[in-house]
């Protein structure tokens, strides 16, 4: 009896070990397949800002934003990124509620058009009190974008179009910068602008790296000058200083003494942020000449040398003269 109990209480365990593992195992492929899903999609339309003054543009836009619509345009990233879907999704989103309520939860418009996306009860897109629940619109409002052919392969104003019918299909475009800067930083997207330069969603080490990408990003195509700091140029070291400066953080002025500006950690471990270094000797710090900053998925920023502009480019941890170590700064 005690070998009946004891083979019993084995098979148990292997029993209860198995169905732990395929948990487990089910958990991570759903958790890899959710987040495979939500990627920065085609650059086959126009998205974002195209020039320094759309930049402005939209910074200006954004900088003026109230509590109130910049707690929308939260959960309307928050429900995308809930659902899976896609930046281009949620820039889509802000671009109509931008343009039909100035995101606002109006209790009121025309006829009987109610909330952030102005839908009215009578045709069909919910209940007076669904339609100023700020979650209930959302849903719905991606509920019908996903139903609309080739939502993700055209100008995003235009699927905002497909969605709302309005007399006046062009009117979504007014917001497209804006609404691509808010998804790049609110919803911490790294080159939502980048057409064939895109690396995705960024996961970056932490909030101050997302800034300090979104401003790297933001000043591809000046010029390098040795020496120079922003704005109109930089050298390597200069735009580092400037990107973390705009996220709060106070970087050292030449590559040498910002490889000592954060936490060190192996430069194959590196995640979006992080700063990856260059010496003539890789085992001297002292040495070090250039740095750069890492995007993920095998991408850098970089202003590299006289002649070449601020861009993005590949890198391979098996590079010539890369140091061994990334530097996390602000940590």
């Amino acid at each position: 009896m005690r070998i009946g109990l004891l083979v019993g209480v084995v098979v148990a365990a292997l029993f209860a070990a198995v169905f732990t593992t395929g948990v487990v195992a089910k958990v991570v492929t759903d958790q890899q397949a959710a987040q495979a899903q939500v990627r920065n999609l085609s650059c086959d339309a126009a998205i974002g800002p195209t020039d320094a003054g759309d930049v402005q543009t939209a910074q200006g836009q954004v900088d003026r934003l109230t509590p109130e619509q910049r707690g929308i345009i939260g959960q309307i990233i928050a429900i995308g990124k809930q659902r899976g879907l896609s930046p281009r999704a949620w820039q889509i989103a802000i671009q109509a509620g931008m343009t039909e309520s100035g995101m606002r939860n109006l209790s009121f418009g025309d006829r009987d058009s109610l909330g952030i996306f102005q839908m009215r009860p009578s045709m069909g897109w919910g209940t007076e009190a669904q339609l100023q629940d700020i979650p209930y619109q959302i849903n719905k409002f991606y509920d019908v974008l996903l139903a609309v052919p080739n939502w993700d392969g055209q100008r995003p104003g235009d699927s905002a179009q497909d969605v709302e019918r309005s007399a006046f299909p062009d009117r979504y475009h007014r917001w497209e910068p804006m609404a691509a800067r808010l998804v790049q930083d609110q919803g911490q997207v790294a080159d939502m602008s980048g057409c064939g330069q895109s690396v995705g969603l960024a996961l970056p080490a932490n909030r101050a790296a997302a800034a300090a990408i979104a401003f790297a990003l933001g000043e591809q195509g000046k010029p390098y000058v040795w020496g120079a700091t922003g704005p109109n140029s930089y050298d390597c070291s200069g735009l580092m200083l400037r990107a973390y400066e705009a996220a709060g953080i106070t970087l050292d002025r030449v590559s040498r003494d910002q490889y000592h500006d954060g936490a060190m950690l192996p430069v194959r471990d590196a995640q979006p942020g992080d700063l990856l270094f260059w010496a003539y000797d890789p085992a001297n710090p002292n040495t070090i000449h250039h740095v750069a900053m890492y995007l993920g998925g095998g991408k850098i920023v970089e202003a590299q040398q006289t002649g070449v502009p601020v861009h993005v480019r590949s890198v391979s941890f098996d590079e010539d003269e890369l140091v061994p170590q990334a530097v996390r700064p602000g940590v």
